[in-house]
């Protein structure tokens, strides 16, 4: 419940006026990295841990995270659409964040549960089998995680780089080669 409270107030209130004052591409860097520290937290998740002390900080900041990088995101995906092809940009651009979330979900899911499996065919309880295939999953999420910051620091300069280029030499973003985008 905490997570999906403070990714709604962040990305409705918070998130816009930060990207307005310090830039789109800032913003998502930041949000991705509260989302890595997050799930790098959860790797450390005891089997016999409490919600207060071992789960909340870390899906707080899964949330503020979340509440940063959504929006940004989401502003940074349309930005090279002209209104004549902002619906398929929007539709193409919701479509891969659902798919893609929802295969990552599933990925994760399988590898929590065949490490929790191999953990108690090991002899392990099932509290602790669990754990450690939660903690697996969380720490896979965190690399793919930190690859998404890597990622976004590296290419989203180029990209807007490339976009002053064109709207300094031709005033049109649109004239970009198409793989730009």
């Amino acid at each position: 419940m905490p997570t999906a409270v403070l990714i709604g107030a962040i990305s409705l209130g918070l998130s816009a006026r930060l990207g307005g004052r310090f830039g789109e591409r800032r913003v998502l860097l930041a949000g991705l990295a509260l989302v890595v520290v997050a799930l790098a937290l959860l790797t450390r998740l005891p089997a016999g841990g409490g919600y207060a002390p071992d789960v909340l900080p870390a899906l707080l900041l899964f949330g503020a995270g979340g509440g940063l990088t959504l929006p940004a995101l989401a502003t940074l995906g349309m930005s090279g659409s002209t209104p004549r092809d902002a619906g398929v940009v929007s539709g193409l651009f919701n479509t891969t964040q659902q798919v893609g979330a929802a295969l990552g979900v599933a990925v994760l899911t399988t590898v929590a549960a065949a490490r929790t499996g191999r953990l108690q065919a090991a002899g392990l309880g099932s509290a602790a089998a669990l754990s450690g295939g939660y903690r697996l999953a969380f720490g896979i999420g965190a690399i793919l995680g930190l690859a998404a910051l890597v990622l976004a620091a590296t290419v989203l300069p180029r990209l807007a780089a490339e976009r002053e280029i064109a709207e300094a030499t031709t005033g049109d973003i649109m004239d970009l080669p198409e793989q730009s985008f």
